[in-house]
């Protein structure tokens, strides 16, 4: 075997591995150096390290790369520009958290983010890259179910012993202990869990199902691999109890019966009757789920008081102080006051702690989540976050940055548009996947901020690599 044929192989392997351990996001023995008590400390970063030597930088520098990663690089510069500026302007940290250290720990994130967006863009090279990306993505996603359903034997019927013997072996694989009535998989929190199957998982499994596409031989008439996956990820999402993972699944299951049900060409007189069964099936499946939904959430009374609000007589406030999630307007808020001062580069990565007290709304807090914000307990510091991916951009890099990354958006749904129109089941399934994929990221930037969580630049990243390969093919077949 000469060195070429075994260097092919052992990239491969890494390949393989970086798929398989995606799910694990908070992994215990990481680099000191990035920080020990960052909450992102993706296993899958030891083999990204490897590959974006022996893969990336190569092909950026000797390949023809794909158009859509220019302006994600664009932004980047942006934001490292933003960053480095925000350094000259004198700002005095309120928290025990030095400047300098807080920008250059988020630039440090935002590589990561892009060292995943552009490794999952460059290493597939054909349609074979693909189906083998597919495959071991969905194997490591089937550890990462199977671990969750072991977890959701204790949220049916608690055992102290069980639990403590799971939470042993979750201490090997996470820094954080499980949650006794929330499932967490493989990652740090229950809500990242849920985010990792709505994001990642389950638009791939959807397109899967629309389009006929499948990324394995093996069926049972119309059962694939992928149907048993869908369903299996729904029960564990409805175990993590989370209200975004529910809302995400919900449009995505809409979306997707209206392009199945939907996609018909029919005559005018009898598309309005087709539409209303449409209609009809779609608030069928709704109900369906809402009885499900109801049922597991009577274990838990976090999720349960989505509903629970105007039947419990110790309620009291607006309903979004009452489902907790009234402290998201007042970030946002914030965020937006910040970025009136700050149009053009943004505060800077990171920097929105900082500025977070000066530009809060005058008013009084009664909220438990602000008020520990505001006055923290002695020797912990609170990093406070904006909590939305969209104003965080807009924020920290102002118009400039907020409009690279808009354009790097705008690109990837070019990509959606192109893999929809291309013949053939397997770009058709690409571009299903892309079009819930983008849709399903929209839907998360509403309770996410971080640059550091793989699960949207693996969505990116295919999007990207997909179009490459399929837009390559058609170059040849012309």
């Amino acid at each position: 075997m000469n060195i070429k044929s075994w260097l092919d192989k052992f990239i491969k392997f890494l390949w393989a591995f970086l798929l398989v351990s995606l799910p694990i996001t908070s992994f215990p023995y990481f680099p000191g150096l990035l920080g020990d008590t960052v909450q992102v400390r993706p296993l899958a970063l030891y083999p990204l390290g490897v590959l974006t030597i022996l893969v990336t930088l190569p092909r950026l520098l000797t390949k023809k790369i794909s158009k859509t990663i220019i302006p994600f690089i664009i932004f980047v510069i942006i934001a490292v520009l933003s960053s480095v500026f925000s350094l000259t302007q004198n700002i005095i940290s309120p928290i025990n958290v030095s400047v300098g250290s807080r920008v250059l720990r988020t630039l440090l994130t935002l590589v990561l983010g892009g060292m995943f967006y552009l490794i999952v863009s460059l290493y597939p090279r054909d349609s074979s890259d693909l189906k083998f990306t597919l495959k071991w993505l969905y194997i490591g996603f089937g550890i990462a179910l199977v671990w969750a359903s072991f977890q959701i034997l204790y949220i049916v019927r608690y055992n102290g012993t069980y639990f403590n013997f799971l939470n042993d072996v979750q201490s090997l694989i996470s820094t954080r202990r499980l949650f006794d009535k929330r499932i967490s998989g493989m990652t740090y929190e229950p809500s990242w869990f849920a985010e990792q199957l709505t994001l990642t998982l389950m638009p791939l499994l959807f397109g899967s199902i629309m389009s006929g596409y499948s990324a394995f031989r093996w069926r049972y008439h119309k059962l694939t691999i992928e149907w048993i996956l869908l369903i299996w990820s729904v029960i564990a999402l409805l175990f993590t109890y989370s209200r975004s993972g529910l809302a995400n699944l919900i449009v995505l299951l809409v979306l997707s019966l209206i392009v199945v049900l939907g996609g018909r060409n029919l005559k005018k007189e009898v598309r309005w009757k087709h539409w209303g069964k449409v209609v009809l099936q779609i608030g069928f499946v709704l109900v369906i789920l809402s009885v499900v939904v109801f049922t597991v959430a009577q274990k838990n009374n976090y999720f349960s008081r989505l509903w629970n609000y105007w039947s419990d007589e110790e309620s009291d406030g607006t309903y979004f102080y009452y489902i907790a999630f009234g402290q998201r307007f007042t970030y946002w808020e914030t965020a937006y006051r910040m970025f009136q001062d700050h149009p053009g580069l943004g505060v800077g990565l990171g920097n929105y702690a900082f500025y977070f007290k000066q530009y809060l709304p005058d008013r009084q807090y009664k909220n438990p989540e602000l008020v520990m914000k505001l006055v923290p307990e002695v020797g912990r510091n609170q990093i406070v976050t904006v909590k939305n991916f969209t104003l965080r951009i807009l924020t920290e890099t102002g118009i400039l940055g907020a409009g690279a990354f808009l354009a790097f958006l705008i690109a990837l749904i070019g990509c959606v548009i192109f893999l929809l129109m291309s013949k053939g089941k397997e770009s058709q399934f690409w571009g299903l996947a892309g079009l819930l994929g983008m849709v399903s990221f929209l839907m998360v930037t509403f309770s996410i901020d971080s640059f550091a969580i793989p699960n949207m630049w693996v969505v990116f990243g295919l999007i990207t690599a997909s179009t490459s390969v399929f837009t390559q093919e058609k170059e040849i077949n012309n």
